[in-house]
């Protein structure tokens, strides 16, 4: 049973890239979409990411961005993933082939599962679907959903993950991995080092539980 990864986005500056590192982030997220509130200029992630541990993915987020620039960002940075957040096609997907590619699809009530099919990415990120939002609304949707998608990619939950209910999302939907972005902030734009904490934290102890349970089941199938 591999253990559920944490992503946290939204990162601005090199003390929360720290915090989010040494809490036990496996993965920090950079919001390079000029219209967010967490937006951050390239060139400034460029100044500390170098500082950062190696051991630690780097994902650039980009909301229907041109392809080159993509690209021109994820290698002059090093970007291990970029996360594409807009309304961005499988076609477009398929161009950067050549860079580890997360798809965010927003996830309504009729929401299609066929449409994962259609993207050809390294994992998809399903995130709450909300009338002119592409992200980061604090929002949660029908976890159901993501459980049958699990079965046709790699899935990456997120959308309205708190300290409240993050615990009993990773119980239910057992995803590869989760993306925390609004839940560990003090404000839009700001992260909540404590908050950070606490949260890493919950997903260690539900990662322990989940782990107990399967070896305990492992062991009776076994017998």
């Amino acid at each position: 049973m591999n253990r559920v990864k944490v992503k946290i986005c939204g990162i601005r500056t090199l003390e929360e890239a720290e915090a989010a590192i040494a809490a036990g982030a496996d993965a920090l997220g950079f919001n390079f979409w000029p219209r967010s509130a967490r937006y951050v200029e390239p060139s400034a992630v460029q100044e500390f990411i170098k500082k950062l541990s190696p051991l630690v993915s780097v994902v650039g987020v980009f909301v229907n961005e041109d392809a080159n620039r993509i690209v021109d960002i994820a290698s002059h940075l090093g970007l291990q993933a970029v996360q594409l957040h807009g309304d961005e096609t499988p076609g477009f997907c398929e161009g950067l082939a050549n860079i580890k590619t997360i798809k965010a699809l927003r996830v309504g009530q009729d929401f299609d599962l066929s449409v994962i099919n259609r993207y050809r990415v390294n994992m998809i990120l399903l995130d709450s679907n909300v009338d002119g939002s592409y992200g980061g609304t604090g929002q949660r949707f029908d976890w159901r959903i993501a459980i049958e998608a699990k079965q046709l990619s790699p899935i990456i939950l997120a959308g309205g993950l708190t300290l409240e209910n993050v615990g009993e999302a990773i119980k239910q939907v057992q995803p590869d991995a989760i993306d925390v972005c609004s839940g560990v902030e003090a404000e839009p734009g700001r992260k909540d080092f404590d908050k950070i904490q606490k949260f890493m934290n919950i997903v260690t102890q539900a990662n322990a539980l989940i782990a107990r349970d399967h070896d305990t089941r492992s062991k009776t199938n076994f017998i």
